[in-house]
């Protein structure tokens, strides 16, 4: 495809003057893309086999500031050195900055050679392992949803986030006059991803004034988190150079509706890639596998909900009658629900987790519910009955958990995250949920201010 850049290939455009910079980026806790930017020259010479970077970068908050109280790295320890190791798959042309590559790493420990168990794409990485130990090979793909404004960054910031305008001045879903007048920016971030090896399918106005949405194909599920991180870095590159910012933040705006991420997900047959949980003989098309693995991800949605939702805002978007889910039921096309069948009777039958926001972690989000649908898989879970009619108005029905600190608990006490990701990885990401609450719970909001400043 169009961007795709083998070794060779990077080599010759550089012969050529087509290419002088590669950005070298692992990902961090927060799904960004974090690295160096290298002269071509000494990639080609050196850099293409490893590089280095502080192992702070996989134990910061938002504000990169480095958080106490890690296992796996601290002042005590001194903040050594990982090892960032470019897989060379990843190598591609980068459209929308003049002459440059990126390539994504996988983080090593700089003794040990090993990877490092809670890097993000580590923690996918062993989970997709699994699955094919038991013959089974992951097809997932994310729908990001963002706000899109007038102002650009810099503006943004100079008014505190307040005051913002739009692109947009009312909803826009599926609207083709009103996203006519902002293609300059979306037809740069659909031709840009298309040809940095992201295939784009499609983008559209979403339900609130300025939302947007971008689609792109179905990949393998390493292949689809690693296109996730390229693509929210992308569309903020693109915006900040057209003078607009844009936010994949949960929930921006009380007025506003939230910025979710769907996952689609479905397991092929690993030797001949056949879809495994299509049976046309089945109600609904779906597997007895497919069911087992929907039962996992019902078993288990409290104890995966932090890496769907992992910060205090992801649950301000979980608000009744927004399209943002509330229960975690399974049902047939139906948009209420927070695990939806999508094309049921179909070989393309599969499974929409609607649970995630925009700000989750691709590599964390995808690896958590491969491990949930690995256990009901293992343990023969049995499928729960679908669920019928309007999910917001049933009351006892399971419930997403609804702060932070209820997923986080979810999450320390789940045995079978534990044995799948390791004590570690769940104690670090616990760890990282407490600090963001406890940051939270110190603060003084805007909201609380106006509301007793003059009545308290």
């Amino acid at each position: 495809m169009p961007g795709a850049l083998t070794l060779e290939a990077l080599k010759t455009a550089a012969d050529a003057g087509e290419i002088d910079t590669v950005l070298v980026a692992q990902t961090d806790m927060q799904g960004r893309l974090m690295g160096k930017r290298f002269q071509v020259e000494f990639f080609l010479d050196s850099a293409w086999q490893e590089t280095h970077s502080c192992n702070y970068l996989i134990a910061t908050d938002f504000e990169m500031e480095p958080v106490g109280g890690y296992h796996a790295t601290s002042w005590a320890q001194g903040y050594g050195d990982y090892t960032m190791k470019p897989d060379l798959a990843t190598l591609r042309r980068i459209p929308w900055l003049p002459g440059t590559a990126l390539v994504l790493c996988d983080v090593h420990d700089h003794h040990t050679h090993e990877e490092v168990p809670h890097a993000p794409r580590t923690v996918l990485k062993a989970q997709i392992a699994r699955l094919a130990a038991l013959g089974y090979k992951s097809y997932m793909g994310s729908e990001l949803e963002f706000f899109l404004f007038r102002d650009s960054y810099e503006d943004a910031a100079d008014k505190r986030y307040r005051d913002l305008t739009p692109i947009s001045a009312y909803n826009e879903d599926y609207h083709i006059f009103q996203t006519t007048k902002e293609e300059e920016v979306m037809r740069a971030i659909r031709r840009g991803l298309q040809g940095a090896d992201v295939p784009v399918e499609n983008s559209k106005g979403e339900a609130s004034a300025g939302q947007e949405e971008i689609n792109v194909r179905y990949a393998d599920t390493l292949t689809m988190a690693d296109r996730h991180a390229i693509i929210k870095n992308a569309c903020k590159e693109i915006a900040w150079a057209k003078g607009r910012a844009l936010t994949f933040m949960a929930k921006w705006s009380n007025q506003a509706a939230g910025n979710s991420c769907h996952i689609h997900q479905s397991l092929a047959a690993i030797d001949d890639d056949r879809p495994l949980f299509y049976d046309p003989e089945a109600e609904h098309g779906m597997s007895p596998l497919m069911r087992r693995y929907l039962a996992g991800l019902l078993h288990h949605a409290d104890a995966i909900t932090y890496f769907l939702a992992p910060n205090i805002n992801s649950y301000k978007r979980f608000v009744v009658e927004t399209f943002a889910p509330t229960k975690a039921v399974w049902s047939l096309d139906n948009r209420t629900a927070g695990y939806r069948v999508c094309a049921a009777g179909t070989p393309a039958v599969r499974i929409e987790c609607r649970v995630g926001g925009a700000d989750l972690n691709p590599y964390l989000a995808m690896a958590a519910l491969i491990a949930a649908g690995i256990d009901g898989i293992e343990h023969n879970r049995p499928l729960e009955p679908v669920f019928m009619g309007d999910a917001y108005g049933r009351a006892a029905v399971r419930e997403i958990p609804a702060t932070l600190r209820a997923a986080a608990a979810a999450l320390d006490g789940s045995a079978m995250l534990r044995a799948a990701l390791g004590d570690g990885v769940v104690d670090h990401y616990v760890h990282a949920a407490r600090y963001e609450q406890a940051e939270y719970d110190r603060r003084v909001t805007d909201w609380e201010v106006a509301r007793g400043f003059e009545r308290s």
